[in-house]
This record gives C-alpha cells, sequence and structure tokens, in this order.
C-alpha cells in the first residue's frame, strides 16, 4: 500500500523518508489544510530526497473558488513546480455551487502534464461525489484525496469503498488516519493513504506575549485582500 505524507518542513520531508514513505506532498501551513509551499522549500526537499516529491499548489486558505488573480498565481506554481522537477501536483478548484470547476480544472491537469495530478480534499466539499469523480477521471486526474466527505477518513469509510468501486482512479484516505485505523483502509482494498503523523515540539515560553496568531483572518467561507480604498486613506493620512 503505498504511503504519502503531508509534509510541512524540510524536516518533516526528511522524517518522512526515514519512516519508509513512498512520497510526500510538500505543502505549508497545515492549519488552514495546507497552501503551496515556497521556492526555497521545494528545491531543498527535491535536493535531499530520493522518493517522489507532490507539490500543494493552493494560493491561499479558506475556500476553493478562485479569483481570476489567484488562478493565474496556481498556474504560474505549476510551470515553476515543473520546472524543479518535482514528480506530482495536487490541486483543485470548485465553482461556488460546490461541483468541479471542469474548465479551470482541465487547464491546471493539461498544464501539469506529464506529472501525476491528484485532487485535494476540496473533493469533500462537492456536491455530488460520484459526478465529480467521473468528470476528475475524464479530465485525466489519477488520483482524490478525500475523507469520504466526513471530518475524518475512518467516519467516511463506507463512501471511500463504495466510490472506489466506480474509478479505476486511486482513492486516498486523507484526514485522522493513524497507526490505530491505517490498516483498515488496505482491508477495504484501498491501494493509498495520506497522512501527516504531526508531533509537536521545540516549544518556547510565550507567558506575556502577545499572540501573533490572527483569528480573523481564519475565514473559511470569505477571502481576505488588501482594500484599495483602506490603504488609499493610510497613505493620505501620512503623505
Amino acid at each position: 500500500m503505498l504511503v504519502e505524507v503531508c509534509a510541512n518542513s524540510l524536516e518533516s520531508a526528511r522524517n518522512a523518508e526515514r519512516a519508509g514513505a513512498d512520497r510526500i506532498e510538500l505543502c505549508s501551513e497545515l492549519g488552514v489544510g495546507g497552501i503551496t509551499p515556497s521556492v526555497g522549500l521545494i528545491q531543498l526537499v527535491k535536493k535531499e530526497l530520493t522518493i517522489p516529491v507532490h507539490v500543494l499548489i493552493r494560493p491561499r486558505g479558506g475556500h476553493f473558488t478562485y479569483s481570476d488573480a489567484e488562478f493565474e498565481v496556481m498556474r504560474s506554481d505549476i510551470l515553476a513546480c515543473k520546472a524543479l522537477g518535482v514528480q506530482g501536483i495536487v490541486s483543485g478548484v470548485l465553482i461556488e455551487d460546490f461541483t468541479v470547476d471542469v474548465e479551470r480544472m482541465k487547464v491546471l491537469v493539461e498544464l501539469a502534464k506529464p506529472l501525476h495530478f491528484t485532487f485535494h480534499r476540496a473533493f469533500d466539499w462537492v456536491a455530488g461525489p460520484l459526478e465529480a469523480i467521473k468528470q476528475l477521471e475524464d479530465l485525466g486526474v489519477q488520483t482524490i484525496l478525500t475523507s469520504g466527505g466526513e471530518t475524518a477518513a475512518a467516519e467516511g469509510i463506507k463512501n471511500l469503498a463504495a466510490w472506489q468501486q466506480k474509478t479505476s482512479m486511486t482513492l486516498m484516505p486523507g484526514g485522522g488516519v493513524s497507526p490505530q485505523n491505517a490498516s483498515n483502509f488496505k482491508d477495504i482494498g484501498l491501494k493509498a493513504i495520506h497522512c501527516s503523523g504531526t508531533s509537536f515540539g521545540r516549544e518556547v515560553k510565550l507567558s506575556g506575549k502577545i499572540s501573533m496568531n490572527s483569528s480573523k483572518h481564519l475565514v473559511e467561507h470569505q477571502v481576505a485582500v488588501s482594500n484599495v480604498d483602506t490603504l488609499k486613506a493610510i497613505v493620505r493620512a501620512v503623505k
């Protein structure tokens, strides 16, 4: 069974290979579900690892319906990843009605060729999973990363088993995959799993320090963007 590790740093990538993972999905900011990692991180990981490196193409946290500018960034990131020699691309685009954005996905899949293409957990928001599976298969997507439409893959295991019967693509369970439940996915005939194996360390005592986390920016149903009028007012105030 293929084991893909979601690695959020050079250290995590090294640990994944040491642990025997078959490949990694490289990303940053796991707290928002992952975003595209820096070019420097991709370069270093590619230099050190011998296992395949797939890279997440997601320009921001939040929902999966992107503006023209964001989509332009995604296309540019795919070209950069190809130039850096990665083996796979992980991405996904939805329309506001939570169906697959077929036109934009076609662009991304074609741009990524001949790399392996995984449609990520945006799949767990789609309104019609079976229709989406057919659409993605027709587009040439090879893998779907999904928790079976539930918060955790263990809860969606019946959906995963049923959906896998409908497609030749690889359905790869992700979300809460652990040593305790990993073999359950193999038992139902799935061919791959996705996990992070995250633990926390290197603690710094922050007593008395202000928080640098910003809860006002953790909004899934809207997108934060610099406001022209607000910025003009600030510029006028000091110029």
